[in-house]
């Protein structure tokens, strides 16, 4: 089979695909051709990117595999055909999101002694249900506290492939300086962007404030935003002043 026609077929799934779709899965289309090597597929996705060039869209690689996603530079025409609507988040979510994202594997015992405030349950709870953060673990200290990171589902999002593609610490100001007993520069190369399609607000905790973001469609921005900072929001506590017991 013809490169062009390899490219043709790989198209048309991607474009009928409602998620990406991995380089095993495109070759599976091929199983039955064994004449049909890797190298012609890789070939084909090379072909279809080259053709994008002058598009409005791009066929780009994330975590879960390959996907047309509309380009940046179209993005404020292309974001017409979806209502905009204020969205709230609260600095708690960011901050929490953000330190799950740097520091992972991370105990929300560990959040809370950073931040300086108790991490509210429905905070972990509505970044685990937009499944951005799962358990990965448990810390081996007397209550096996869970360990939290990030997934694919938050890379896909933001058009990431990895989590090094993400703005190196070095670059963030003022998360760096939030607690000097957590070494920050060993944790691994990653941010986190400060926005999402719905509402991540919980119950605001202790000195939160709403933050108002505008509503987007995640395959019409795919270059990341600036990663998250944090503001003077939080009322300083002690790690035994909680406002909810830790259930870790």
């Amino acid at each position: 089979m013809e490169i062009a026609s390899l490219a043709r077929i790989i198209e048309a799934a991607l474009l009928a695909a409602q998620r990406p779709l991995s380089f095993a899965q495109l070759a599976e289309l091929f199983a039955d051709e064994p004449a049909v090597t890797s190298d012609a597929i890789a070939q084909a996705i090379e072909s279809l990117q080259a053709a994008c060039a002058d598009r409005g869209v791009e066929l780009v690689e994330v975590a879960s595999g390959f996907r047309y996603q509309v380009k940046s530079d179209v993005q404020p025409w292309v974001s017409r055909l979806w209502i905009e609507r204020q969205v709230k988040y609260t600095r708690a979510t960011l901050e929490t999101l953000a330190l799950i994202a740097y520091r992972q594997p991370i105990t929300r015992g560990e959040i809370e002694q950073v931040r300086g405030v108790a991490v509210n349950t429905n905070t972990i709870k509505t970044l685990e249900e937009r499944e951005w953060i799962r358990v990965v673990g448990h810390r081996d200290v007397p209550g096996k506290p869970a360990l939290f990171g990030t997934t694919r589902t938050f890379l896909d999002y933001f058009g990431l492939k990895s989590l090094d593609e993400l703005p190196p610490l070095a670059e963030l100001g003022e998360l760096t300086e939030l607690d000097p007993q957590l070494p920050f520069e060993a944790a691994p190369t990653v941010a986190i962007i400060d926005m999402a399609t719905d509402d991540l607000a919980g119950e605001p905790e202790p000195g939160d404030e709403a933050i108002d973001t505008t509503h987007h469609h995640p395959a019409q921005d795919t270059t990341p935003a600036e990663a998250l900072t944090t503001g003077d929001g939080d009322t300083a506590a002690s790690t035994h002043a909680t406002s909810e017991p830790d259930h870790d």
